[in-house]
């Protein structure tokens, strides 16, 4: 069920490794999803710095990939054995030559994807060897009926620009 998409991307620094970068930045991504897909913590751990932090749509936070890896191996033993996780490119920026802010939809599911129900916000820097990490990772659970009614009630809080990947 590995299902990786992404869209025209942002950034917000030209270089001209760029293309490159961008590929071993959505590269880590891919790794990661592969590793949750396979059920193997440790690896999904890896794609992780030291000192990173994974805090969950419920809430929980992990710091650093050893933990990250550890927790999710617990988890993939039990209630998310099976399960494979579906991810859509929002957004990519580069901010500088070492730093990356990814913005995905995504889902965690046993057989087909339904509708894309999370989203979540990567950072990823460069370690001193040159290889990209993820620094950081917010998820949140969409809430459209929320998003509407607020909206509705509230016409300024609606953004200027639609969603990245908006349907």
């Amino acid at each position: 069920m590995e299902r990786v998409m992404t869209t025209t991307a942002t950034s917000s620094t030209a270089t001209t490794d760029a293309p490159t970068d961008e590929t071993a930045i959505l590269g880590v991504l891919r790794n990661s999803q592969d590793a949750w897909n396979r059920g193997d913590g440790a690896a999904y751990g890896a794609c992780f710095t030291a000192d990173a932090t994974d805090v969950t749509f419920a809430g929980t936070v992990y710091r650093g990939g050893a933990e990250i890896g550890r927790a999710h191996q617990a988890l993939f033993d039990s209630y998310l054995k099976g399960t494979c996780l579906v991810m859509e490119i929002l957004d990519v920026r580069r901010y500088g030559s070492g730093t990356a802010v990814v913005v995905t939809r995504g889902e965690v599911v046993k057989g087909t994807p339904g509708k894309l129900g999370k989203l979540a916000t990567y950072t990823l820097v460069r370690d001193d060897a040159g290889l990209w990490r993820i620094a950081a990772v917010q998820k949140t659970k969409h809430k459209p009926l929320m998003e509407a009614v607020s909206f509705k009630l509230q016409p300024a809080t609606r953004p200027t620009a639609p969603a990245a990947g908006a349907r």
